[in-house]
Parts: C-alpha cells; sequence; structure tokens
C-alpha cells in the first residue's frame, strides 16, 4: 500500500459495537495512532480500535466527500456496509501493513 494514498476507513470497538469513521492520508500511520491510542479522544475514551472497513479514493476531495456522506449514514446502513466485505468484522491491520508484525511506516 502507497503511505500517501487518501483513504476513509471505519473502525470499531467490537462487532456491532461502538464506530468511528475518519479519514486520511496515510491509513498504515493513522490505524496505528488509533491502535496505540496516542492522542487522546473518541478513540482512546472507547477503545475504538480494530479497522473493520477502508476505502481507497484517488484524491483527497473525494475522499472527503465519502466520509461526509458515510457520517450521515444510519446505523444498520454502516453495520451493512461493513459486512459486505467483513462479514466476519476481522481487524484488517494486517492487511493494510502487507506484513503482519511489521511497525507502521513513518514519516
Amino acid at each position: 500500500m502507497h503511505e500517501k494514498q487518501p483513504a476513509v476507513y471505519i473502525l470499531a470497538s467490537q462487532r456491532n459495537g461502538t464506530l468511528y469513521i475518519g479519514v486520511t492520508s496515510n491509513l498504515v500511520q493513522r490505524a496505528w495512532q488509533h491502535r496505540e491510542a496516542v492522542t487522546e479522544g473518541f478513540t482512546a475514551r472507547y477503545g475504538v480500535h480494530h479497522l473493520v472497513h477502508y476505502e481507497l479514493h484517488g484524491d483527497m476531495e473525494h475522499a472527503i466527500a465519502r466520509e461526509k456522506r458515510l457520517k450521515k449514514w444510519n446505523r444498520l446502513w454502516k453495520l451493512r456496509l461493513i459486512e459486505e466485505r467483513n462479514s466476519q468484522w476481522r481487524d484488517l491491520w494486517d492487511e493494510v501493513l502487507g506484513s503482519p508484525g511489521s511497525p507502521p511506516a513513518r514519516g
């Protein structure tokens, strides 16, 4: 995965748990920050650390527009979106990282 790649992502505390939708230009770095609770905020407070859905976009403008649309969706639609591609609610961290157990790229 490219280090700088606009992406929209959904984190969950557990299956059908608390959800968080975000946008970033570096999914590996941002997902790691959430996993490690590097910054205070919603995801750290509520233990929302599992990457359960992500979408890559060609540019940040489209990624931001998609994030805004998803945030307006009702919960059922968000759950369906996750389950379409990740019915087991697996943590997709290793998938975006590329190789299990490697530290995130810094930069």
